[in-house]
């Protein structure tokens, strides 16, 4: 699970209790902005949620605005944990993507409400935004690297190469996470990865 610090400056819980506390929070908004939007998502619906008092939301956050940025980067921290815990001990390139994809694929199926949260982003919160997807595609490239280091993979253009897998995994995760999650993980992940080690090319022979 990602780390509960992301109350606004000087507002860090210091107890068990208070991570907790954070921590309902932050779910509860997760829950409000995916349901009813950034613009109509309140304050007093988080804590409702939540099963807080209105008094301990200011404990933690200064505003709306604070909690949705939190949640913006907890989110973000959270499929970066989930997808990194994934890859099994010794994997490396394509076994690592799709590894990775299977680990985003039940995140994105377990946490529908992301897709809303981070496309609002763009608007309410752009560096937040910005900072999920330059983030992503960073462990990406990361990986990619290692790849080519093993020799499991082809040296590239890592930079363009991750943003195009970090796009495909994108889309898997809204056409097979949220729109429809009836297919295995693992069938969605196997095809992705042909895809990314074989390309489209006609097969000779």
């Amino acid at each position: 699970m990602a780390q509960t610090s992301a109350a606004s400056p000087g507002k860090v819980p210091r107890t068990a209790r208070g991570r907790e506390t954070l921590r309902k929070l932050l779910d509860a908004a997760a829950a409000e902005f995916g349901e009813r939007g950034f613009h109509e998502a309140s304050i007093s619906g988080i804590t409702r949620r939540a099963g807080t008092a209105l008094g301990s939301f200011y404990t933690y956050f200064d505003s709306k605005d604070a909690i949705f940025t939190a949640l913006v980067r907890d989110m973000s921290a959270r499929v970066a944990t989930t997808a990194a815990a994934a890859v099994s001990e010794g994997a490396t390139g394509l076994q690592r993507e799709r590894e990775a994809l299977v680990g985003f694929l039940h995140f994105a199926r377990d946490h529908k409400e992301i897709y809303r949260i981070i496309d609002e982003a763009e608007f309410a919160d752009p560096q937040s935004y910005r900072d999920h997807y330059e983030g992503t595609a960073t462990r990406i490239a990361a990986r990619l690297a290692d790849g080519v280091a093993s020799g499991t993979l082809r040296d590239g253009e890592q930079d363009v190469r991750a943003w195009a897998i970090m796009g495909m995994n994108v889309f898997l995760g809204l056409r097979f996470g949220v729109w429809d999650d009836s297919r295995p993980v693992e069938e969605i992940a196997e095809v992705a990865a042909d895809l990314l080690g074989e390309g489209l090319r006609a097969r000779q022979g």
